[in-house]
């Protein structure tokens, strides 16, 4: 099923009272869900891309002097961390809808399967899931911007 005809299926249901259509072809599956919330919703396998990076050490500034014995137990430990990249281009949400509670925040104990933030692309909102267990230590992208793909969303600790 190419594009376009999932462009027109989309119309088709916006125009109807139906909730949701799945549709199976040799190539795959795509489903569109219709909800209150979103106006429609396409399900369909993610693939994300998850590397090992090390994150810069916060510099203290130069005017306060930094507790020596104090640093290295306040600061995560940044050898570990793995960070979390966009599979796709679009637009970089961290609620699934305004009224909605925030996905994945700092601090958030994720695990493999749960969603972490929506990415909408040409009008679909695609449900990113965690592929891996852990805690969100920063969340590198501002709500609402636009993002590339391999982009760096989140960086994580693995539990």
């Amino acid at each position: 099923m190419d594009l376009k005809q999932i462009h027109e299926l989309i119309k088709i249901i916006n125009k109807s009272n139906i909730g949701e259509i799945s549709i199976e072809d040799k190539d795959g599956k795509v489903t569109i869900k219709q909800k209150e919330e979103a106006p429609i919703t396409v399900a369909a396998p993610s693939h994300q891309v998850f590397t090992t990076q090390a994150a810069p050490a916060p510099a203290a500034p130069a005017s306060a002097p930094a507790p020596v014995a104090a640093a290295p137990s306040a600061a995560p430990k940044t050898d570990n961390l793995i960070t979390v990249k966009s599979p796709m281009i679009g637009t970089f949400y961290r609620r699934s809808s305004p009224d909605k509670p925030i996905l994945a925040d700092v601090g958030t104990e994720i695990a493999p399967g749960k969603v972490v933030c929506i990415i909408e692309a040409m009008k679909l909102f695609n449900e990113i899931e965690s592929e891996i267990k852990g805690t969100i230590v920063k969340v590198l992208v501002e709500d609402a911007s636009p993002v590339e793909y391999d982009q760096p969303l989140f960086l994580v600790e693995p539990a």
